[in-house]
């Protein structure tokens, strides 16, 4: 096994999948709903917005991108390691849905402190 330093976020996805099937339903939706949020509020966001790295339109167009993966493959993405990982971490992807996932794991109490802890080892620096 590589050293988790050269994981890629497809491999970091599919190994947090792996090993948290029953948390995927629950990460799933609060992904789509932060999806839903940033298209909806699309004026307070972009007058918000303050990333260098990216421009808001960008990330509306990532957002919209995720939102299209989750509501094509739906609960295929809750069984299958592999869908969602190739799916919702390929290329820029990933860095929409990792920042969803840390957001799911920072503003919810959640029971399984495991999770957390792999959420926070797999995808934050």
């Amino acid at each position: 096994m590589k050293a988790l330093n050269q994981f890629s976020n497809i491999e970091k996805a599919k190994l947090l999948h792996q090993l948290f099937p029953a948390e995927m339903p629950g990460l799933i939706d609060f992904v789509q709903g932060m999806c839903e949020a940033v298209n909806e509020n699309q004026d307070l966001n972009r007058a918000k917005w303050s990333n260098g790295l990216f421009s808001f339109d960008f990330w509306l167009s990532l957002a919209g991108n995720v939102h299209a993966a989750t509501e094509k493959y739906g609960v295929k993405l809750h069984k299958n390691s592999s869908l969602f990982a190739d799916q919702l971490f390929d290329g820029y992807l990933a860095c929409f849905t990792i920042h969803c996932i840390v957001t799911y794991t920072a503003v919810r109490l959640h029971e399984n402190s495991k999770f957390v802890k792999a959420v926070d080892l797999l995808f934050n620096p």
